[in-house]
């Protein structure tokens, strides 16, 4: 049988809002069939770069966390730190972003633990059978230590997979900055000299050896492992990525991240399919959306759920004023706005991979 994909619009009438929309969405599609009782349940989300505001309302998350509540989990939200340099690189600069974008325990019900320690190197390593790009996957050691996986995605424009759903929440965001590094380069990191004030920070950090200084850092990449650790530690955010790993090969990573992840316990996904920016919510920023909102999916297959959620908006016309609009090029939305990639790469990795299908039924609530 195709997995069930269900689907609630954005539609609300006096008396009934959009967050009973999404309990009922939720009840529907089997939230409560999950034994949350005395299990610890992630709830993984985006909680937005400052400066960006089409992240997700903790609205939701609090409702999610609430539900969890009632049928006896203990929630908490999180997410990893970024690789990149912003305002969520490490644990106390993400809670603060967290805090400022109005996520807090006193907001969301919950408590908010960052799933890789302080400066992102607190992980566990995950074998992950039938993966052609990785041995092991390095994943926030919170996210690994919860029973029961949920995942609140805000599904969006992304310029190196296409689209952000699902499983580039679980897998990217789930990774570690080693397991972001993985991801995204087939390199090492490297050292801006003018930006190097010679601290000594990264050496004393590098468990490899891999670290010279003189006038400036050096990095040995024969003897680098990729880690990101001096990432981490830089106090002039001189050490930075290449960001040099192919769109396909770093989708089908993704994937197998993913895999990495969901495997062995219960898992259960929600895309909102609202405020679809062309770009990431790493940005700082956000353009207009490239349609009009769509709605909220659901289900226990996050492959069926993202490409459902690639269909509705697939099924919707340009937004006035977007970049999807203003594109001279025509087909899939999203290969419209960033034709160097192709988001079917992630999902047909992940069919591979078992973590669901291509196909569905779309059922309405």
């Amino acid at each position: 049988m195709k997995p069930k994909v269900y689907f609630t619009d954005m539609s609300a009438v006096p008396g009934k809002t959009l967050l009973d929309k999404l309990r009922k969405l939720m009840k529907a599609a089997g939230f409560e069939d999950i034994k949350f009782a005395n299990q610890y349940a992630a709830v993984k989300l985006h909680f937005g770069e400052p400066g960006n505001l089409s992240y997700l309302r903790p609205n939701f998350a609090k409702l999610t966390a609430d539900y969890i509540r009632e049928l006896g989990g203990k929630p908490f939200l999180t997410d990893c730190n970024t690789l990149y340099v912003g305002g969520r690189k490490n644990a106390l600069d993400h809670l603060d972003s967290a805090y400022e974008n109005g996520f807090s325990p006193m907001t969301v019900g919950c408590n908010i633990l960052i799933g890789d320690g302080l400066k992102g190197t607190d992980e566990v390593e995950i074998e992950v059978p039938d993966a052609i790009h990785i041995k092991t996957a390095k994943i926030g050691r919170a996210v690994m230590d919860a029973d029961i996986f949920i995942s609140l995605n805000h599904f969006k424009g992304h310029e190196a997979t296409g689209f952000g759903g699902a499983l580039k929440n679980i897998g990217m965001g789930c990774g570690s900055r080693a397991g972001k590094m993985e991801m995204h380069n087939a390199g090492k990191p490297r050292v801006a000299k003018k930006a190097c004030v010679a601290c000594k920070k990264c050496l004393k950090q590098c468990a490899h050896s891999a670290i010279e200084i003189s006038s400036a850092a050096v990095i040995d990449q024969n003897k680098c492992v990729g880690c990101g650790r001096c990432i981490g530690v830089c106090p002039t955010d001189a050490i930075h990525t290449s960001w040099d790993e192919s769109t396909r090969v770093l989708c089908e990573k993704i994937a197998e991240y993913t895999a990495a992840v969901l495997r062995g316990r219960p898992a259960f996904h929600i895309s909102f399919v609202m405020d679809i920016s062309p770009d990431c919510d790493c940005h700082s920023e956000n353009d207009t959306p490239i349609v009009a909102n769509v709605g909220i999916f659901a289900s226990a297959d996050p492959v069926a759920l993202d490409v459902a959620c690639a269909d509705a908006v697939n099924a919707m016309p340009p937004a006035p004023g977007s970049k999807l609009e203003r594109s001279e090029r025509k087909g899939d939305h999203f290969s419209t706005i960033h034709p160097i990639t192709n988001w079917r790469w992630t999902t047909e990795h992940a069919v591979k991979l078992g973590l669901g299908s291509e196909e569905y039924d779309l059922v309405e609530i």
